[in-house]
C-alpha cells in the first residue's frame, strides 16, 4: 500500500477513556443493534465460495449478524470487536444457533492478532469509517497483511455526500470526517470515502466492483494484488 497523504490537520478530536460515547454504551443500551446480514451478503458469499474462500474475517464483527450467517453456510469465521457487550451478544448468539466462531475483544486500528496469509477473505460491513484516516490506513495494512495472496475484501462505507445530514449535528474534525453530536451514534467518528479515496488507500487491491447500496453506503468487492503477496 502506497503511502496515503492526510492534506488536513486534525482540529477536534482527542481519543481517551471516556471522551465521547462509544459503540460499547450503544450496544449496552440498544442490545444487538443489527439483526439482519446485509443483503447482498448472499451474493457475496457465493462468490466467495467459488473462490475456494473457507476462512472469513469479520473486522468489527459487533454482535455477530454475519458471524451466525456465514457460519451456517459453513464457512470458518473468525471476528474481532472493540466492545465487550457485543462480543458478549455475538457469542450468545452463536451458541444459541448452535455454532461456533473464533471471536476477541480487539480495536481495528491496532495490529490484529492474526499471522500474516491467514484468511481468505476480509468482511467489513459499516465499519472501518469510524476513525481518523490515520488509523483507517493502519487498518488497511493490517487487512492487506492478513490476507492470503488473492484473498478477497468486502467493505461498505458511508460515501461523501451523506455528511448534510441536518439531524446529526456534525462537526469535520479532518477532511471528510466528522463527529456527531446528536443521535444513537453521537460522539462516535464517521469518515465519509469518495470513490478517489477508495481506489488510494486500497491501492493495494484490485476493485471488482464498486457500487452505492440501499442504505446509501459505498460497497466495493476486491482482491489483493498479487504484488502484495
Amino acid at each position: 500500500m502506497r503511502n496515503y497523504k492526510i492534506m488536513c490537520h486534525v482540529t477536534y478530536y482527542q481519543r481517551g477513556a471516556g471522551a465521547t460515547p462509544d459503540w460499547e454504551s450503544i450496544f449496552g443500551e440498544e442490545g444487538k443493534v443489527f439483526t439482519e446480514p446485509h443483503k447482498d451478503m448472499p451474493r457475496i458469499a457465493q462468490i466467495f465460495k467459488e473462490r475456494g474462500v473457507k476462512i472469513i474475517l469479520d473486522l468489527g464483527c459487533g454482535t455477530g449478524r454475519h458471524l451466525v450467517y456465514l457460519s451456517k453456510l459453513g464457512f470458518r469465521m473468525y471476528g474481532f470487536d472493540a466492545s465487550p457487550r457485543a462480543l458478549a451478544l455475538a457469542q450468545e448468539w452463536l451458541s444459541e444457533s448452535g455454532l461456533k466462531a473464533d471471536i476477541k475483544l480487539h480495536k481495528m486500528e491496532a495490529p490484529f492478532p492474526y499471522a500474516d496469509g491467514f484468511f481468505d477473505a476480509v468482511i467489513a460491513v459499516h465499519v472501518i469509517h469510524h476513525n481518523l484516516v490515520r488509523d483507517i490506513l493502519k487498518t488497511i495494512h493490517e487487512v492487506e497483511r492478513v490476507l492470503r495472496p488473492w484473498g478477497s475484501i468486502f467493505i461498505s462505507v458511508p460515501t461523501d455526500r451523506t455528511p448534510s445530514r441536518g439531524d446529526w449535528d456534525l462537526q469535520m474534525v479532518e477532511k471528510g470526517t466528522y463527529i456527531p453530536h446528536k443521535g444513537k451514534e453521537s460522539g462516535v467518528l464517521h469518515h465519509y470515502f469518495t470513490e478517489e479515496e477508495i481506489y488510494s488507500m486500497f491501492d493495494s487491491f484490485d476493485i471488482l466492483e464498486m457500487y452505492i447500496d440501499d442504505t446509501g453506503h459505498r460497497c466495493f468487492l476486491g482482491t489483493k494484488k498479487k504484488s502484495c503477496s
